[in-house]
């Protein structure tokens, strides 16, 4: 099979970009209208993307801030609407965020096996490790835990997650009427995992998919990041300003990944990109200044504040001047450094810097036709770059359906993206491998030496 960009649509109902509700196109009250997301969905999967992704957000911040107060504000909990978003569509997929640091692996389990259920397989689970004091006083901590101390506890929490998804085997419900046999017992399998920082005996009490279990995605850049990422997650988003960045990444995450016994070819690296699509340039960047125009000065500056570590209130320094020096935290060290170096390398000033990171905070905004932000994901996706992309749309509706009109078909056009849908679950779809149930694995190896 011909190699093809895979593509998932970032579209949190209140819009990408920090101004985005203030567009007219964008209906205010996007982020909490159940009809406007599934009217997203339905236009997602008119373009044939891979999967409808929503990130997670235990606190209000990032753009969201009381002292501006925009969208972020207030949305739903990912996987709950997307439960009630999946009888509305046929093939696409839809990636949720739940931390690995305030949930315990057996709910993490529980909810996103049943997403995959309600979906016919249609199910992915993006695993964070969730940054920020402001969330750990909402989970009974004044601070949050350390950098190092969230990923150990990460990679204990997907282990467990994944021997609970596998409770029962594929073929375990008989279902026998005449027999009065529902199950086979013999399939149906404990965990019984004692680790660092879960017990957890199971089984869990949900079935699987017709996928196996849920695609499981993570996005961290870090060292720490990078290792479990390497060892777990079969899609990674990733942020990058350049090719070059995105090439070290992705060949690092792929070398790490061999060195671990797996198949690198079943780790997808998916960039995030924020498109502003004309017909023409000058039409692009009309769109790209209109929307900057509408930035509030407080919603830009606690953008900043939050995407800097948190600890640097920008609300006291000359916007117009450059950024100061901001020590670094225990949140999110790989986005703190991408922001230093959007900053350093440009020469930007305060004003300048949350201007540009407006629309996707620190992932590659492109702005032109159809034609050249295609050149882009070309050269990207053919140049060890990216497997496929995260499309972060800035305002909704209008830059997904510009995304849909005019760049899937060029993508098409050169036959870099799908013109149907390859299957029904979101692992057929993405060309990933169908997980096969430890315990059944097990057996027919054993049998097999014999």
């Amino acid at each position: 099979m011909t190699r093809k960009i895979r593509l998932g649509a970032f579209l949190p109902g209140g819009g990408q970009h920090v101004a985005s509700w203030r567009h007219p196109d964008q209906p205010a009250d996007g982020a909490t209208s159940f009809e406007f997301h599934k009217q997203l969905a339905q236009t997602a999967e008119r373009g044939l993307f891979d999967a409808y992704f929503l990130a997670e957000n235990l606190a209000i911040g990032f753009g969201g801030a009381r002292e501006g107060g925009n969208a972020r504000v207030a949305g739903f909990e990912p996987v709950t609407l997307f439960s009630a978003l999946a009888p509305f569509t046929k093939n696409l997929g839809f990636i949720a965020t739940a931390s690995t640091t305030y949930e315990e692996p057996y709910n993490t389990a529980r909810k996103f096996a049943s997403l995959d259920l309600i979906s016919g397989g249609r199910a992915g689970w993006n695993v964070v490790t969730t940054t920020g004091d402001p969330t750990a006083q909402n989970f009974n901590r004044e601070t949050q835990l350390p950098h190092a101390a969230r990923y150990r506890r990460a990679a204990e929490h997907v282990d467990v997650v994944k021997k609970l998804w596998d409770s029962f085997e594929d073929d375990a419900f008989l279902r026998d009427k005449e027999s009065g046999v529902f199950y086979d017992p013999e399939k149906l399998h404990e965990s019984d995992h004692r680790g660092e920082h879960f017990q957890v005996r199971g089984p869990l009490n949900v079935a699987r998919s017709p996928q196996g279990h849920p695609v499981i995605v993570q996005a961290g850049q870090s060292d720490d990041g990078r290792g479990l990422a390497a060892a777990t997650a079969e899609v990674i988003f990733t942020a990058h300003q350049h090719i070059g960045t995105a090439q070290e990444f992705y060949r690092d995450i792929k070398a790490r990944a061999r060195g671990l016994g797996r198949n690198p070819d079943h780790i997808l690296i998916m960039p995030g990109v924020s498109p502003f699509v004309g017909r023409t340039l000058e039409e692009a960047r009309e769109k790209y200044d209109r929307l900057t125009a509408l930035i509030v000065e407080a919603d830009g500056v606690g953008l900043l504040n939050g995407l800097t570590g948190g600890t640097l209130d920008l609300r006291g320094y000359d916007l117009d001047g450059p950024l100061p020096p901001a020590p670094p935290t225990e949140g999110m060290k790989s986005r703190q450094a991408l922001i230093r170096q959007i900053a350093d390398e440009n020469n930007f000033t305060i004003r300048q810097l949350y201007q540009w990171i407006a629309s996707a905070r620190g992932h590659y905004t492109v702005v032109g036709t159809p034609e050249t932000i295609v050149d882009t994901l070309q050269e990207w996706f053919e140049n060890e770059a990216a497997d496929g992309f995260n499309i972060l749309p800035p305002w909704l509706p209008t830059a997904l359906d510009d995304f849909v009109d005019l760049v899937i078909p060029e993508l098409q056009r050169r036959g870099l993206f799908r013109t149907a849908y390859e299957g029904t679950t979101l692992r057929e779809n993405l060309g990933l491998p169908f997980p096969v149930n430890r315990w059944a694995g097990a057996r027919a190896a054993v049998q097999a030496a014999e």
